[in-house]
């Protein structure tokens, strides 16, 4: 079994609804949910004037393979109504793989460590809440140290339902 952390992103329509949904379908297709972060409402990456987000991070243990997990977690996108337009552009669900253990994944269709992570508050912040001392094992540095080092100053906070 190995540890993988999702981070579950929606900025359309019912956003907490679409984490829900995302949530209980990884359950369904991958695993058990372990543990979760606190929701986050983060200004929208990468592209300016788009909707906030709501993001969360979700720990599961599996025993399915890293190809495996990608092909359900895009499944489970399709499903739930995922339209794939512009690059960072408004989506009711983005499922993204952040670590996968302490294995790195370099293939065409599937980067683990996520590449953008050590970039982006509004995972690391989620991630920090779950696992600070996790080592990335490719920047060899904790969680807590890329979140301290972040350049990325949008606004990212725990969202009040």
């Amino acid at each position: 079994m190995e540890l993988v952390y999702f981070l579950l992103g929606s900025n359309l329509g019912d956003r907490n609804n679409y984490l829900k949904e995302a949530r209980l379908q990884l359950q369904c297709a991958i695993g058990e949910i372990s543990r979760t972060s606190a929701v986050y409402e983060t200004e929208s990456w990468g592209v300016a004037g788009l909707p906030d987000y709501l993001n969360q991070v979700v720990e599961i243990a599996t025993n399915l393979l890293p190809e495996s997990i990608l092909i359900k977690t895009q499944f489970i996108e399709e499903k739930l109504h995922r339209e794939r337009t512009i690059k960072w552009h408004s989506r009711t669900i983005d499922i993204d793989i952040l670590f996968f253990g302490e294995a790195i994944v370099n293939l065409p269709e599937l980067k683990i460590p996520h590449p953008q992570l050590q970039n982006r508050l509004f995972t690391l912040a989620p991630l920090d809440e779950l696992i600070p001392d996790f080592v990335h094992p490719g920047l060899r540095k904790t969680i807590h140290e890329l979140k301290q080092e972040i350049k990325d100053d949008l606004l990212v906070k725990i969202y009040a339902y």
